[in-house]
């Protein structure tokens, strides 16, 4: 877009301090959660113990943040309000930075699209309070104050009124407010946070979480929990690794506790809250055997290392950073939490036996009469809820003697003194191992309904296994062992294919051959701007050469690193494992079943089918019984 005229030489001028302020904060301050995230991080700088927010209309009339921190003199007021002027830095080395701000430019940046009032008091002194409006600084005056700094920006962008077209509904801009605190509050388990809806001239609470006690994870854990929900901490498993001066802590959620968009992924890099791609990807890398693409996983991850491994001057809002060595990276993170998911061995979410229990309840409102089993002509007897029976619950012991004194019924002889059979039509009732495998995670079992699912009595509830998926997730761990012990057949290509590239794509190709020959795929340069592929892996049977060859470069490209074929080649791998399971409609014997549970139980990633979705559902017994009006 060019609007020169070629009559008229262009003159270089000196913007103005408001012109230039006003340019930063287009940069800085993109919509009220970028003033709310600045905000809070001076707050915390200043090692503030607690923080409080309060928002008006999404935080577009009033942003008001409060602190306990050290706050600042008369002398330093005017100073905070001037461009890159900052107590964190001294400004002989930018990588070494351990403070969430450095550059200096959120206050005067907020005081030139807004109308902006800093109160603060040190320890031993008087408050203070300065003010600015549209770039104009008042002169600082005492003010009434108990100690830290409350800072209130109103009407923001109301000195660029352009801006204000551009931001979403009030609704919207608050739940982006949200999501910043909420971010920060991870990154600062000991730091309390408040915040509060004041729209309208209401005072509405909407996030409050209380500093956190004890180690790192003990704190983290508490904050995760108050954060993204009990459930999240439950079906998480804590991962800790070191590499090259490279630290990873946090939590990953098992693959049965997948969500279906990114909202669950928490990523910190020295304890600041970003959203880079890079990481985004090895966390994508971690759990590729476990989801299908449609589903995310749920972690947070922080990690942490010398400021100088880390660039996060790289972006204007700090929301992206620049490793030195971001294979080490991206290989701590795959590492580490596929080592902790294979720890987890047959684990599954406890989510998945919520869901199914919440299926089983009577719904609300559902009268007597529109139960099946209701007697015809019966008056309708509405019922405000699930009903509870009040009852004495008989010892284990007077159960047993009441089983014992009733008459079997037909088809159910063979359960004995156990409340418990197992129903195989045609094969013979096996004899009672010695050991008590209900003792057992996954339990004994005890039969198996409409041929697919096995129904298993551990010491405290009931295991229902989906047969097809968890043989087919075995059958796919031992493919799996298979090619990494003895390597990937490749097949030799009769006449090479010769895909024609830039000279740059084909640099970077070049560059990952020797991953690509470990996973069957052989490239070699062919001349100026060429290469040869002269074997694929065999199992992928006829390849489009260069539609695969564009993809790892369209990989590469976007995530600096390719695992695509060993993606294929896993996903052949799955589709075999898949046929060579046990089908739905098998009948199996005793023996049979309980070798599945036992084989489940040692092998990784058994709790979960090649998709994500679960292999077994575990009910407890307790929960059962709430079922039938026994609690």
């Amino acid at each position: 877009m060019n609007t020169h005229d070629p009559n008229m030489r262009p003159v270089i001028r000196q913007l103005d301090d408001a012109a230039v302020n006003r340019i930063a904060a287009g940069e800085v301050v993109e919509r009220p959660a970028s003033a709310v995230k600045e905000l809070v991080e001076n707050a915390i700088d200043a090692g503030a113990r607690r923080v409080g927010i309060e928002i008006a209309d999404g935080g577009k009339t009033l942003i008001r943040v409060t602190d306990d921190g050290c706050g600042m003199t008369g002398a330093e007021l005017p100073l905070a309000l001037s461009r890159h002027a900052t107590s964190k830095i001294d400004g002989s080395d930018l990588l070494d930075i351990h403070s969430f701000g450095f550059r200096g430019e959120a206050l005067p940046s907020l005081g030139a699209v807004g109308r902006l009032t800093l109160q603060s008091r040190v320890r031993g002194e008087a408050g203070v309070e300065l003010s600015v409006e549209g770039g104009v600084m008042s002169a600082v005056k005492p003010c009434a104050l108990n100690g830290g700094t409350v800072v209130t920006l109103r009407d923001l962008f109301y000195a660029t009124p352009a801006r204000l077209k551009f931001l979403r509904t009030d609704r919207a801009e608050t739940q982006a407010i949200s999501d910043t605190v909420k971010r920060l509050a991870m990154a600062e388990p000991a730091v309390g946070f408040t915040l509060r809806d004041v729209s309208g001239g209401g005072d509405r609470v909407t996030f409050r979480v209380e500093p956190e006690t004890g180690d790192l994870f003990d704190a983290l854990r508490g904050r995760l929990s108050r954060i993204m929900g009990a459930e999240f901490t439950d079906n998480a498993l804590a991962v800790e690794s070191e590499r090259e001066g490279f630290r990873l802590t946090g939590y990953a959620a098992l693959p049965t506790y997948s969500r279906g968009t990114a909202v669950a992924q928490y990523l910190f890099v020295n304890g600041r809250p970003v959203r880079d791609k890079m990481l985004i990807g090895a966390l994508r890398g971690a759990y590729q055997d476990f989801l299908s693409r449609e589903r995310h996983p749920a972690v947070a991850l922080f990690v942490d290392c010398d400021p100088h491994k880390v660039d996060v001057n790289v972006h204007p809002a700090k929301s992206e950073v620049r490793f030195r060595d971001p294979g080490v990276v991206r290989g701590l993170i795959v590492t580490t939490l596929r080592h902790a998911l294979a720890q987890a061995g047959h684990r599954a979410s406890s989510t998945v036996a919520a869901a199914t229990l919440d299926a089983m309840r009577p719904e609300a409102g559902q009268s007597y009469a529109s139960h099946p089993h209701a007697a015809l002509g019966a008056a309708p007897e509405p019922v405000s809820g699930p009903r509870v029976y009040q009852m004495d619950r008989p010892s284990l012991g007077a159960r047993a003697a009441a089983y014992r004194a009733q008459a079997p019924a037909p088809g159910f002889a063979d359960l004995g003194d156990s409340y418990s059979g197992r129903v195989v039509e045609t094969a013979p009732v096996a004899e009672a191992p010695a050991e008590d495998v209900t003792r057992r995670p996954l339990g004994a079992a005890r039969g198996q309904v409409h041929e697919n699912y096995i129904i298993a009595q551990t010491e405290d509830g009931v295991v229902i296994v989906d047969q097809h998926a968890a043989h087919e997730r075995l059958v796919y761990e031992k493919l799996k062992r298979q090619m990494a012990e003895n390597g990937v057949p490749a097949q030799a290509l009769l006449i090479p294919d010769v895909v024609d590239l830039s000279s740059d794509d084909a640099a970077r190709l070049l560059a990952v051959a020797d991953d690509l020959s470990r996973m069957g795929l052989t490239v070699e340069p062919f001349g100026a701007g060429a290469i040869a592929v002269r074997e694929t892996p065999a199992i992928l049977g006829e390849v489009d050469s260069q539609g695969l060859i564009r993809d790892i470069l369209d990989e590469l490209d976007d995530m600096g690193e390719t695992s695509l074929v060993q993606e294929k080649i896993e996903a052949i791998l799955s589709r075999v494992a898949c046929h060579g399971s046990i089908r739905s409609g098998r009948v199996m014997r005793a023996e049979e079943m309980n070798a599945l549970l036992r084989e489940m139980e040692a092998t990784p990633h058994s709790g979960q089918c090649n998709h994500g979705r679960p292999t077994y559902v575990e009910l407890k017994l307790s929960d059962i019984e709430r079922l039938f009006g026994r609690s």
